[in-house]
């Protein structure tokens, strides 16, 4: 496992469950999912992202490097990322982490019913959140940014220069549009209106390890992955279906 990222009072990890949690699960292995931890140095707190799959090894690793896990970031309610059944399987998540840990769990307006309905998760537990919200983790600001497409609450995470995308925006690839509640004209829009507008050095930290790199500049995103380079609605619904 890599050392936690730092610059300045911001902590950083970028962890990939059936390598760094999940160690001897087949199934987290197959789904490649990423999970980070953010928050700052000097208060010794931080947010989980779509903590899923290994509770236990998510809180050891923050308590590993003395943090304590005070929130829960949620980028979309499919149970790969946030707990509950999927392909017949059970996985471990938001309900889990709840039941151990005194957090609450961050989520985009749109998706709260859903993530309840697939989590078990309470309205209590939750915080909705709308595009330009912001949280601060100390003195460690992170800010909501709403890019529905691969399900109606999809949203991604600014902090310092990086961008926590989910299944919005992959290394060379997007999210599925194919799955309930998926809109590829919506998707289209958070791409091309919303992250490709970002600066060309923001670093990108995708919500699964589809690539032969962990991370990528925008810049060379915007260069070389097709899913940001084509020009119009039209043209993208011929590719990816209406």
């Amino acid at each position: 496992m890599d050392k936690p990222e730092t610059n300045s009072k911001l902590y950083f990890r970028q962890l990939l469950c059936g390598q760094d949690v999940a160690q001897t699960d087949v199934a987290a292995t197959q789904m490649a999912n990423f999970m980070y931890l953010i928050g700052d140095t000097e208060s010794r707190e931080c947010v989980v992202v779509d903590p899923a799959w290994d509770i236990e090894g998510l809180l050891d690793t923050a308590n590993q490097d003395d943090m304590k896990i005070t929130g829960a970031l949620v980028t979309h309610y499919h149970p790969d990322h946030v707990g509950g059944e999927i392909f017949g399987l059970q996985i471990q998540g938001l309900a889990q982490l709840l039941s151990v840990s005194d957090t609450k769990v961050y989520v985009n307006k749109n998706e709260a019913d859903g993530l309840k309905q697939v989590t078990g998760v309470s309205d209590s537990d939750l915080v909705k959140v709308d595009g330009g919200d912001t949280v601060s983790i100390g003195d460690i600001e992170i800010r909501f940014v709403h890019t529905p497409g691969h399900t109606p609450g999809s949203q991604c995470f600014m902090v310092d220069n990086r961008l926590i995308a989910g299944d919005t925006l992959f290394i060379g690839g997007c999210g599925r549009v194919d799955l309930p509640g998926g809109n590829s004209a919506q998707l289209y829009e958070s791409l091309t209106q919303k992250l490709a507008k970002l600066p060309d050095d923001t670093i990108l930290f995708p919500g699964h390890n589809y690539s032969d790199r962990t991370q990528n500049t925008l810049g060379d995103e915007k260069q070389t992955n097709t899913y940001l380079r084509i020009p119009t609605l039209d043209d993208w619904l011929r590719l990816m279906g209406s």
